[in-house]
């Protein structure tokens, strides 16, 4: 199983903090460093102040050179199909070709009013989100030298030059998630290197996997080609009282962190991600939210990777 360190950082973060994350994930042997793509806090004052999802992984492209960098999700309501493509291709260079895109319809209604972000009803956001999927996809594939056209309802593109490409071997994987029984595991079929269960059972994991790959069969695909990712939230101590402190500081209780997260004693942590890994999680995206807290890293790095085989 790959373990992905996933940070909040609408939350309460500066860039530096990132790095200082990023740079941990690299230096203890995880794979990947992801962020989240928020313009606002879902609790508590939110100081200093969101940072632009692309622009930190453009940073953080330069500054590390071994983990691969993406989202959990970027909305498809924040920016044009084109310029994401430009944007996400950009970042793939800038890193040596370390960049995943994760892309959702986008939910927080607050953040769009906070910031003047057209925010539509779900019906149309899901619509322009295939849309977005379809173009980026698109322009991402187009040979060199050719154009590509789209005529969608609510997004058209005409003879474009389709550039620049992205530098990785086979393009840059696509993450599509959610827990919709019907629209998401065909758009994730067609699409999408990566399914992705965010914050769930262990048992409505291995229902939406489940789905996910009787899409695949249904649109002719192997079932086996496409990733299967959860997301959990992280509160690991080496005992109780270490636990209970790193509980304390996000503001959660033990027994619910237990109750619904990767969250316990190390052994405790192998413990579910072992049945996460049974229900059909190949790669399990570890949600930090005390930024600050790097010994955590050092700890599940430490104590939780060399038991998961």
């Amino acid at each position: 199983m790959q373990l992905r360190i996933f940070t909040e950082p609408q939350m309460g973060a500066t860039y530096d903090d990132l790095l200082a994350v990023a740079r941990r994930t690299e230096e203890t042997g995880f794979e990947a460093f992801f962020r989240s793509d928020h313009y606002l806090t879902m609790g508590g004052d939110g100081l200093p102040g969101p940072t632009d999802a692309w622009v930190t992984l453009g940073g953080l492209a330069r500054e590390t050179s071994r983990i691969r960098l993406g989202t959990l999700m970027t909305a498809a309501t924040f920016r044009l199909p084109g310029p994401l493509a430009i944007s996400v291709a950009q970042v793939d260079q800038m890193s040596g070709g370390r960049v995943e895109l994760g892309i959702g319809a986008g939910w927080f209604e607050a953040e769009h009013t906070a910031y003047g972000i057209p925010f539509p009803e779900l019906g149309e956001r899901f619509d322009r989100y295939e849309e977005q999927v379809a173009i980026v996809s698109g322009l991402w594939s187009t040979p060199e030298g050719e154009t590509f056209d789209f005529d969608g309802r609510y997004y058209q593109v005409a003879g474009s030059p389709a550039l620049p490409k992205p530098v990785q071997d086979g393009g840059i994987p696509l993450i599509v998630g959610g827990k919709g029984r019907r629209r998401t595991p065909r758009l994730a079929a067609r699409y999408a290197a990566e399914f992705n269960v965010p914050f769930e059972s262990v048992e409505a994991n291995a229902r939406l996997f489940t789905g996910v790959r009787e899409a695949c069969e249904q649109a002719g695909r192997d079932p086996s080609s496409i990733v299967c990712s959860s997301a959990l939230v992280l509160c690991v101590g080496k005992d109780e009282a270490e636990l209970a402190r790193r509980a304390a500081a996000i503001g959660r209780e033990v027994d619910e962190l237990r109750a619904h997260g990767v969250a316990g004693t190390p052994a405790e942590a192998v413990d579910v991600l072992g049945r996460y890994a049974e229900a059909g999680a190949e790669r399990v995206y570890l949600q930090v939210l005390d930024l600050s807290d790097l010994d955590h890293l050092d700890l599940v790095a430490a104590e939780v990777v060399p038991q998961l085989g």
